[in-house]
């Protein structure tokens, strides 16, 4: 991804005002069941969120080790595929899922190892399921690694694991993106705060 320069250190994580993820978030109060595939590390906010509805959680954590890496160090789709396969949690085709919480991964993956991520997740997924994503728009650069973003307030989002060291961003366009998120579309985009793009991405009918 290019030359890792430092910046100063983050002392207090900033707080983001991010309206799709609210509306996300909100959609669980109508008592409906949903799965919801987390794919950043778990933490006791999101889970005490979710836990307000009668969701069932599966956590993929792609961030805790090598498995950025790994999956944009595969030579092919298949192992690509495979990979996928293997990172994510066991699948129970008797209960698709609804909801996606990818964060900032598609900063991270390459759009081949992000095509063939979601491609397996569309796969397991109910028809109008929805994907939430936080992509750099405005900033060139951006943190090292992925970010560890946990509600408070019930909807607001705050980083909790900001790398210091920084990175050229991909900048990823809307056009890119929708090639790169394996049968899942752009279905809104708001410009935030922090320059970030946040999207909510469907599964057409």
């Amino acid at each position: 991804m290019g030359r890792a320069t430092a910046r100063p250190p983050v002392e207090t994580p900033s707080e983001l005002n991010a309206p799709l993820f609210r509306s996300l978030a909100e959609q669980l109060g109508d008592g409906r069941r949903r799965v919801v595939l987390d794919l950043g590390p778990a933490s006791t906010a999101m889970l005490s969120l979710l836990g307000r509805s009668p969701c069932r959680v599966g956590i993929a954590d792609l961030v805790r080790g090598d498995e950025i890496d790994s999956l944009n160090a595969a030579e092919s789709t298949e192992e690509r595929v495979a990979l996928a396969h293997a990172l994510l949690p066991e699948h129970d085709p008797e209960h698709p899922v609804d909801i996606v919480l990818c964060w900032d991964l598609p900063n991270y993956l390459h759009p081949a190892a992000m095509a063939a991520l979601m491609s397996v997740i569309a796969a397991r997924a109910n028809v109008r399921a929805i994907a939430h994503a936080l992509v750099v728009y405005s900033e060139r650069s951006m943190p090292k690694r992925p970010g560890h973003f946990v509600p408070i307030d019930g909807f607001r989002l705050v980083n909790r694991a900001v790398d210091p060291t920084e990175v050229p961003a991909p900048r990823h366009s809307s056009e890119a993106l929708n090639r790169s998120m394996g049968g899942f579309i752009i279905d809104r985009v708001r410009l935030l705060a922090n320059g970030m793009q946040e999207y909510l991405f469907c599964i057409p009918d």
